[in-house]
């Protein structure tokens, strides 16, 4: 009976010791627990922001209302500035239409590998001309980081199969494939037809409004994904084809032309904004890099556009030419309303873009990352120089120096921090200058190739 007590007492002490250890283990995993979910929780991957860039036209200089445009109201456009980074001293590598894009979209000085001038109308285009095959678009860097790539508007690098958009990287196009299109009647010529992807489509919509429908419908369809979006418009290069809905608008314009052009330039300003407000209402806009910039100068042809205070136009390698409306939005991630004055160029969106999104940039890359100098991480210059030749006219910019020879063999100097308008020639009186800039045009066109077409309607040779 003892034993039996005894035997008992063990088992009831083990038993209680075992209880206790239990509860207090239990005890411990409960406020662990507790402090776990009361914690903070881990911070999720930043997740990479969509790109936008947008592209004009021939649009000049002064041809927007944070640069100056007093009449023709651009408030969609001007929010970009106004919630980013407006550059002053924007350019782009060449004052025509198509090896503007291809620098735009290589990174790339076009002239190394002979993108140097436009092709011409359908009937008298070059058959070598395209953006080379062996060159890498945005599209094709920016799809290898995992974006969804799409494409609306005017292509102009090439028509042939190989050529086509979706065979440059885009997964997704709609738009025309040369250089200039009907808005008010897509079908206009069946050469160059409207198509999505490589399928023609009927469209009906005012051109403009068309690609700011289908530009938003990307979006629609990617906004749960990191996309890229390309979105050049046509607008506002000739023909001079105002929207119907517009009708009655400006009628304090007497010019017809420039009333004309007032409402194409609306349509562009209202299909920007309707792009940014399907970006806000998708709640995207916190990590959305846009870019909005024109992709040569104007042609003030009957005042309808403008490129003061700058000299020349499209075609000129004068400031005219090359320098256009240019800025930046990345809100919570660059400044709101800042004005940056030191040059930059289409070269650098590239490499900016490929930055944002963790990717390494090419060595073949000529453009620079516009990040470190936008956050006011880095306060140097993100140019030293830069250069422009289209086949007999010529430009290089350094520091303030600006050497142009516009295609009749003269070449001038002048200081652009003294003489925006480029009016008075300093190359009798700085002949060192002159010297110094000729040489630094020089060794940059040294790594240039030769043209390989010409635009078909003219017969003209570099020198």
């Amino acid at each position: 009976m003892k034993k039996n007590r005894n035997m008992r007492a063990v088992i009831q002490a083990w038993l209680k010791r075992h209880l206790l250890q239990t509860a207090y283990i239990g005890g411990l995993s409960f406020l662990v627990n507790c402090h776990l979910d009361h914690a903070a929780p881990p911070e999720k991957p930043q997740r990479k922001p969509n790109i936008i860039v947008i592209l004009s036209d021939d649009h000049g200089y002064s041809s927007v209302g944070c640069q100056g445009l007093s009449d023709i109201p651009t408030p969609n456009i001007d929010s970009i500035a106004r919630n980013g980074i407006r550059f002053t001293n924007g350019y782009v590598t060449c004052p025509i239409c198509s090896p503007s894009r291809a620098g735009l979209l290589t990174g790339r000085y076009q002239q190394r590998f002979g993108h140097e001038d436009n092709p011409g109308p359908i009937p008298v285009c070059s058959p070598n001309f395209g953006l080379p095959t062996d060159e890498k678009t945005m599209a094709d860097y920016l799809k290898e980081e995992g974006y969804a790539t799409g494409m609306v508007g005017k292509w102009h690098l090439g028509h042939r199969p190989e050529l086509h958009p979706q065979n440059r990287g885009f997964d997704e196009f709609f738009g025309f494939l040369h250089g200039a299109h009907s808005y008010l009647d897509p079908g206009l010529d069946s050469r160059d037809p409207i198509v999505r992807g490589n399928e023609k489509v009927d469209e009906k919509e005012y051109l403009t409004d068309a690609f700011a429908r289908e530009a938003a419908s990307f979006i629609e369809r990617h906004k749960n994904e990191t996309f890229f979006l390309y979105l050049p418009f046509n607008a506002i290069h000739s023909p001079d084809e105002a929207p119907e809905r517009l009708e009655g608008k400006f009628t304090e314009i007497e010019h017809p032309a420039r009333r004309t052009w007032a409402k194409m330039l609306t349509a562009l300003d209202e299909g920007v904004g309707r792009l940014l407000t399907k970006v806000r209402e998708e709640g995207l806009e916190d990590n959305t890099l846009i870019f909005f910039l024109g992709d040569n100068g104007g042609y003030p042809v009957g005042g309808i556009d403008s490129n003061i205070p700058l000299r020349g136009r499209k075609a000129d390698t004068f400031e005219g030419g090359i320098r256009v409306p240019f800025m930046v939005q990345w809100k919570g991630r660059l400044d709101s309303g800042k004005v940056y004055e030191n040059p930059v160029i289409s070269l650098d969106i590239l490499p900016t873009s490929l930055a944002a999104a963790g990717g390494d940039i090419n060595p073949v890359v000529e453009g620079v990352n516009l990040l470190p100098y936008l956050k006011g991480e880095n306060p140097g210059n993100p140019h030293d120089s830069l250069f422009w030749r289209l086949c007999k006219k010529s430009g290089a910019r350094v520091g303030d120096w600006k050497l142009v020879d516009n295609g009749d063999g003269k070449e001038m100097l002048f200081n652009l921090a003294d003489d925006i308008g480029e009016q008075n020639d300093l190359s009798i009186s700085n002949p060192e200058k002159f010297k110094e800039m000729k040489s630094a045009y020089r060794d940059w066109d040294s790594k240039n190739i030769e043209p390989k077409w010409l635009d078909g309607r003219k017969t003209r040779k570099r020198r």
